[in-house]
């Protein structure tokens, strides 16, 4: 447990949202009755804390800023399931209060860097706190990758794409592919084919050591990069894309009262309630 000492805090507030936007004045208002300092949109290294209003996607575009400089980020759900964005937006005074005022929990959620080699020319990283996907366009043939860990093949995978996800992705993209869920206090990194053509072909769970490559080893249309849901780079044949664990994880502030299971009984509706220990 970790006691904050908070005097300056950055909202994020969700592009193009009234409601963030009223909420998020509401907070600069009880902030600054508490002599805490706030900012909107911008993420500079003096700030105590980051505050997201917004849904899962926010938190994403601002966890690789927020990683770097080690600003540890709390964030309130407006949208609809939020498995990042953990506090509710009703509970949002009692739990800030909390998170203010008592120790909390800060979870270090691991990140992945990725980068396009082309030819000679290497792209710069970008850094992603679910996922760096390689996706098809709209052509029906699927694709083949070649994957590799280290210097060691894994295999060349026929398939609609290939997913590299962190713990924490693999409640996203993962999870729709069939993926496995991974709990985010494991250091590693899922490799998930996409549709694969061998039904043989399954998920690999890796250690986050793996530097991993994946060459487009024979294409019939455009082969597209995602990182965290934004398109970043197209690729052709023979092109490879590097992937590697980061040194600097994300630093989330769990939200009181509510652990990880909590969490995914609610967002996947698993059921079962609240059940004392034996």
């Amino acid at each position: 447990m970790t006691r904050l000492k908070i005097r300056k805090v950055g909202i994020i507030l969700k592009q193009g949202s009234p409601a963030a936007r009223a909420i998020g004045e509401e907070l600069a208002a009880w902030f600054a009755a508490k002599a805490i300092q706030t900012g909107f949109d911008a993420i500079t290294p003096d700030l105590d804390m980051l505050l997201i209003l917004g849904g899962d996607g926010t938190l994403l575009h601002v966890a690789d800023q927020a990683s770097l400089l080690r600003i540890p980020v709390v964030g309130i759900n407006l949208g609809d399931l939020g498995f990042l964005t953990e506090v509710a937006v009703s509970e949002r005074y009692a739990d800030l209060e909390t998170i203010i005022t008592s120790p909390v929990t800060i979870e270090e959620r691991m990140m992945l860097k990725g980068r396009r080699r082309c030819g000679g020319d290497t792209t710069a990283w970008h850094h992603a706190l679910n996922d760096v996907v390689i996706t098809k366009g709209s052509s029906d043939q699927v694709v083949s990758l070649s994957a590799w860990a280290d210097d060691e093949l894994i295999t060349t995978y026929k398939a609609d794409g290939l997913i590299f996800s962190t713990p924490t992705g693999s409640t996203a993209y993962n999870l729709s592919a069939g993926g496995p869920i991974v709990h985010p206090g494991l250091r590693s990194i899922l490799v998930t084919p996409i549709c694969p053509f061998m039904l043989e072909s399954r998920a690999l769970l890796l250690p986050a050591a793996f530097r991993l490559r994946a060459m487009v080893a024979g294409l019939a249309g455009p082969v597209r990069v995602m990182v965290d849901g934004r398109l970043v780079w197209d690729m052709g044949e023979k092109d490879i894309l590097e992937v590697e664990a980061m040194d600097t994880p994300l630093r989330l502030v769990s939200a009181p009262r509510k652990g990880y299971f909590n969490i995914l009984r609610s967002k996947l509706n698993w059921g079962g309630g609240r059940i004392a220990p034996p």
